[in-house]
């Protein structure tokens, strides 16, 4: 996610303003900036790369001043990583500057409008369309013009905003994308995390959903969307300024965890248009994905597992063959790869090392490729034929979850828009994409159904071993499972397809041997519920990921996790909630590193 800050107060702004981005450099970004309005005017200052730069530029602030500010460390989506690209953005009348947190899903329209009207743009972003609203709708008062605007606004946003006619002010409004207001003596603030803040200030006024606040020196006043005020009462933070960067969370897993159906949501929203799946980045035709022989999906870890969980769909709904390859092997395998042949390759830096050489050995064989990626500019991205971002913001923890949930929720989205142009889904295509709208609460739901996860770490958390099975997706989810519970708890984990126990796996289950049977597929469950009587009756001790209300399976299980019941197909990305929260929780209980584990980086760039 970005991070913003405001100020305005009876101190020079833009050291305060930098100090304030500092402290959200942890959320990651690939460039920042700050505007400072000095009486009538507004001066911007824009760097790509780190914030350091950017004091350089300012000499930390001492070379920009002014009472009264807003500033911005961008995580690029929309557009490349460029000074141009960066926040705060200016009104063409240079009136107005604005700094945003989130997505504008109808921006491609709103720029068309604007542009028709006069209105010059200076960037690829979504976020300029928002000053030449404003500028557009601002006939003297700055609620008027900041209302007006948002209610133009389809998506999620988190805006700052000054104003050269309202000069010691700052305005800030909320939409699904958090911003916090930070209240002091003859000074006040807002940010999107309370850490950018508690420097400062330690009360707190938490902003809603469709909820302004128009700050100056000496009041922060809140109004809705009609323009009266509310009144809200601040909160004292007690937190420690290395909590507070952490949301409250005790580790950034936890809070990326909780983060899941935030981060799915902005993944889904852009590309769901008319009630239909649509991908702008792509421009395949009927003739071409009829040409297409097979799907390769090719990655490493957890992208690999997100790619094991997708396959499933797109051979579902799209009838082409899927095989999926981990880069590593792809790469010196010699691979049966021709221009017939679409290979999707994941990765959430974009930067792993057998990832990009598994994709250029495809793209030399003929291949068309696609790229899901999280980082715009980032080497795969560049290398693919099309790329699709996740948006998922950045992960601190080493250990992904929410970059997981959203690959596979990508290559959900890809099944229902390649069927769709196949004509195979044509009377079920708006069912399909409304299983896709609901996994955010269904995400929120498994998060919500799982209070027990904590109590369950400190049952198994002494475990030698745990085993993983399952059958089908459940099987896709189980490899995921166990990764996630042997690289944050460092216990020793596998997983195992469920039909295949017979087959020698069998021979390691003991009395009082810890089994964790997925079970969320109602086509196969009679059979997975056989496989968990047979680790049963050799003295296993079974934790069931199941359905809430599954009758069949309480006689059977010693302990359950849920998931709200969801269509097989879809379902991977739910099921993967509990087992990371368990994860988590056994890792805490065995006092590990949990967000750097020993031995681990985020990005491999080397083989």
């Amino acid at each position: 996610m970005c991070g913003i800050v405001g100020f305005t107060g009876k101190h020079n702004a833009a050291p305060i303003l930098l100090e304030g981005l500092k402290k959200l450099e942890y959320r990651g970004y690939d460039s920042a900036g700050i505007a400072v309005m000095n009486g009538s005017e507004i001066s911007v200052d824009k760097v790509t790369g780190r914030i350091s730069n950017l004091c350089e530029k300012t000499r930390d602030g001492g070379a920009v001043p002014g009472l009264c500010g807003i500033g911005h460390t961008r995580w690029a989506t929309h557009g490349a990583p460029t000074e141009e690209n960066a926040h705060p953005h200016l009104s063409n009348d240079g009136r107005f500057a604005v700094v945003h947190n989130g997505i504008i899903e109808n921006y491609l329209a709103l720029r068309e409008e604007l542009t028709e009207a006069g209105y010059r743009f200076e960037s690829e972003t979504d976020t300029e369309v928002i000053v030449h609203l404003i500028e557009m709708y601002y006939k003297g008062s700055m609620r008027e013009a900041l209302i007006n605007t948002a209610n133009r606004l389809h998506g999620s946003y988190a805006l700052g905003v000054i104003c050269s006619e309202d000069p010691g002010k700052i305005y800030a409004a909320r939409e699904a994308s958090p911003l916090i207001l930070g209240v002091g003596p003859e000074e006040n603030f807002f940010a999107s995390d309370v850490t950018a803040l508690v420097n400062n200030t330690r009360n707190m006024i938490y902003l809603e959903d469709g909820e302004f606040a128009e700050l100056s020196p000496d009041a922060a006043r809140v109004f809705d969307v009609t323009g009266q005020d509310i009144r809200k009462s601040p909160v004292r933070i007690t937190w420690d300024v290395q909590a507070a960067e952490k949301g409250g969370y005790d580790h950034f897993m936890l809070k990326e965890i909780m983060e899941q159906p935030g981060a799915v949501k902005a993944t889904i929203a852009p590309r769901i248009k008319d009630g239909r799946v649509f991908f702008e980045e792509l421009s395949f035709s009927r003739p071409d994905l009829q040409n297409i022989r097979k799907i390769i999906i090719t990655a490493c870890g957890s992208a690999y597992h997100a790619g094991c969980a997708g396959r499933y769909a797109l051979e579902k709904l799209c009838r082409i063959p899927v095989e999926i390859e981990l880069a590593s092997e792809l790469r010196y395998s010699d691979p049966l790869i021709d221009e017939h042949t679409l290979v999707i390759v994941i990765s959430q830096s974009g930067e792993t090392a057998d990832t990009i050489a598994a994709l250029k050995e495809c793209r030399e064989r003929g291949a068309k490729t696609i790229a899901i990626v999280n980082v715009v500019g980032s080497t795969i991205a560049s290398l693919a034929d099309s790329t699709i971002y996740t948006w998922a913001g950045p992960e601190i923890a080493v250990a992904t979850t929410k970059g997981y949930t959203t690959q596979i929720t990508i290559l959900y989205m890809l099944a229902v828009y390649f069927s769709s142009i196949l004509g195979y889904i044509a009377g079920a295509e708006v069912a399909y994409t409304d299983e896709i709208q609901q996994l955010p609460s269904r995400i929120q739901q498994a998060i919500d159904l799982n209070p027990s996860a904590e109590a369950l770490a400190k049952k198994y958390h002494r475990s030698k071993a745990l085993f993983f099975i399952g059958r089908n997706t459940d099987y896709a989810v189980a490899l995921e499972g166990a990764l996630k519970m042997k690289e944050i708890s460092y216990v020793h984990s596998e997983a195992y397809a469920a039909g295949e126990l017979k087959h020698g796996t069998i021979a390691l289950i003991e009395e009082k041997q810890p089994v964790i049977a997925l079970c969320c597929n109602h086509a196969i469950m009679e059979k997975t519920l056989s496989n968990i009587v047979e680790v049963k009756s050799r003295g296993a001790k079974v934790l069931a990921l199941t359905f809430r209300n599954n009758q069949k399976i309480l006689s059977v299980a010693d302990d359950l996790l849920f998931i709200p019941d969801v269509d097989a197909v879809f379902s991977a990305a739910i099921e993967i909630v509990p087992l990371q929260l368990l994860a988590y929780y056994v890792a805490r209980e065995n006092g590990c590193d949990i967000d750097k584990p020993k031995n681990l980086a985020k990005s491999v760039t080397v083989e």
